[in-house]
């Protein structure tokens, strides 16, 4: 050990030995706790943080926690001193049976810097350039399609409409265009496959690894995944053509530090891995945009104008979404409402201090980030939907880490900037064509927080022809 790293060890041992322990929960409160998050599990969080304050000691499934709700515990946890936290967690240990051992849930440390390492060129600005084409011609297809079979009177549950448009762009954009019945099977299986992982988040007591009937069949799902993978990314070697998708990519990517590449094992992972974080929380997103355009008139009426002068009828490309200032604000704020990865989990590595608590080595620490985008300091009115907060004034008098709808710090989501573009350009093309209208009674839309955070039974909308 270096003498730097003895004398940093003293310092902290120093800085904790004057910490405070973290706020506990009266007995009556750790009694409801388990109760009141299987019923209403954000209202529970939100009493917890307005009776202890912004880091207090919880307890979920019986496992105690230090929940965090400041930018300062945010950043220090995920980005100055993010060496000593990892991934194994409850949270992610439950579903490592999906990801394993992927980017997404990997619990840190060399092979998880291997993997981000290998797979970060295939998501810079100018790859993501790339892929726009793909996100406007599905987008275009989807319109098409509705304007054939939607009249100005129908209800359209738009949460299934655009989770199959979202996946259709991740799976465009991770195999081309010729991917064929090949695709849609993994389309078909994946969407069953999601439905049992939602089921487990509703109940998530007995381990996805124990053989119930569900779980058998998820695991079978994700075998025959596995084997069509495997058979596409055998054809693409065996084809030996080069091809503009994200597959092509990451078979030829090389770590730049060790000059390795991905196991095939990994890239079959990581490929699933790409495709549940492509899917899950785009199509979650999309249906909170509708959602929330539907909601405000005089948004929507601003984001049609701005819309009509910058792409003048025409599809958007890639560098009209700088362009498009308004409609990323609407992106920004309704993330900020509803962040579809709206919680995450730590473990601390050795022993640390957060805001002048004491967090022992080996503490789960539960990140609410639901939670964290409402924080009355830095979010006047929070459940107010407005997209003005996101002017570049405004933006720039809150804190960096008040905002994280992507995580933040080296482990924030690779896919960000894929993200973002595919929402914006999604969102412009859908209000070239479509006036969003919320029917009678469909304006309730609830949160359903599960692994994500769902819009609970859709969100359904009238779209009309403009």
């Amino acid at each position: 050990m270096t003498n730097q790293a003895v004398d940093d060890r003293r310092a902290r041992g120093a800085e904790t030995g004057s910490a405070r322990p973290v706020p506990r929960p009266s007995l009556r409160d750790e009694v409801r706790s388990t109760f009141a998050m299987r019923r209403d599990q954000v209202g529970f969080l939100n009493q917890m943080i307005g009776r202890y304050g912004d880091i207090v000691q919880i307890r979920v499934l019986g496992i105690k926690m230090a929940m965090l709700n400041h930018p300062d515990y945010f950043e220090h946890v995920l980005v100055r001193n993010h060496e000593n936290y990892n991934k194994d967690t409850f949270l992610f240990r439950a579903i490592a049976p999906i990801l394993r051992g992927g980017l997404i849930g990997n619990v840190g440390g060399e092979p998880w810097r291997h993997q981000r390492r290998t797979m970060q060129p295939s998501f810079h600005r100018p790859q993501v350039a790339g892929f726009a084409l793909n996100m406007t011609d599905e987008t275009a297809q989807m319109l098409d399609r509705w304007d054939r079979q939607y009249g100005p009177s129908d209800v359209v549950n738009v949460s299934t409409e655009l989770g199959q448009l979202a996946m259709r762009i991740v799976f465009r954009s991770l195999f081309g265009a010729k991917v064929g019945a090949r695709g849609k099977a993994i389309e078909d299986m994946f969407f069953e496959a999601n439905q049992i992982a939602c089921a487990f988040f509703r109940f998530p007591l007995i381990p996805l690894t124990w053989p119930t009937p569900s779980h058998r069949r998820l695991a079978e799902i994700i075998r025959t995944m596995d084997g069509f993978v495997a058979d596409i990314i055998a054809d693409r070697v065996r084809s030996g053509e080069q091809h503009d998708d994200l597959l092509d990519a990451m078979l030829h990517a090389v770590d730049d530090v060790t000059g390795t590449g991905l196991s095939e094992q990994q890239l079959h992972r990581e490929v699933l891995n790409l495709i549940i974080g492509g899917y899950e929380t785009t199509s979650n997103s999309v249906s909170w945009l509708m959602h929330t355009v539907g909601q405000h008139p005089e948004v929507q009426q601003r984001l049609l104008d701005e819309v009509d002068t910058v792409l003048n009828g025409r599809a958007p490309t890639f560098d009209d979404v700088l362009n498009l200032k308004y409609t990323r604000m609407i992106v920004d704020e309704t993330l900020r409402l509803y962040t579809p990865a709206w919680q995450t989990m730590r473990s601390s590595i050795e022993e640390d201090v957060i805001g002048g608590f004491r967090i022992p080595a080996k503490s789960d620490l539960y990140l609410n980030i639901y939670a964290l985008h409402r924080h009355p300091e830095f979010w006047p009115d929070p459940e107010t939907f407005d997209p003005d907060r996101f002017t570049p004034d405004e933006v720039a008098k809150r804190p960096k880490q008040a905002y994280i709808p992507f995580g933040s710090g080296p482990r924030i989501c690779i896919g960000k900037h894929f993200a973002l573009t595919e929402l914006v350009i999604i969102l412009a093309m859908i209000a070239q064509r479509y006036r969003v209208v919320i029917p009678p009674g469909c304006g309730n839309v609830q949160p359903e927080p599960l692994i994500t955070l769902h819009p609970k039974g859709g969100v359904h909308v009238r779209v009309v022809r403009r």
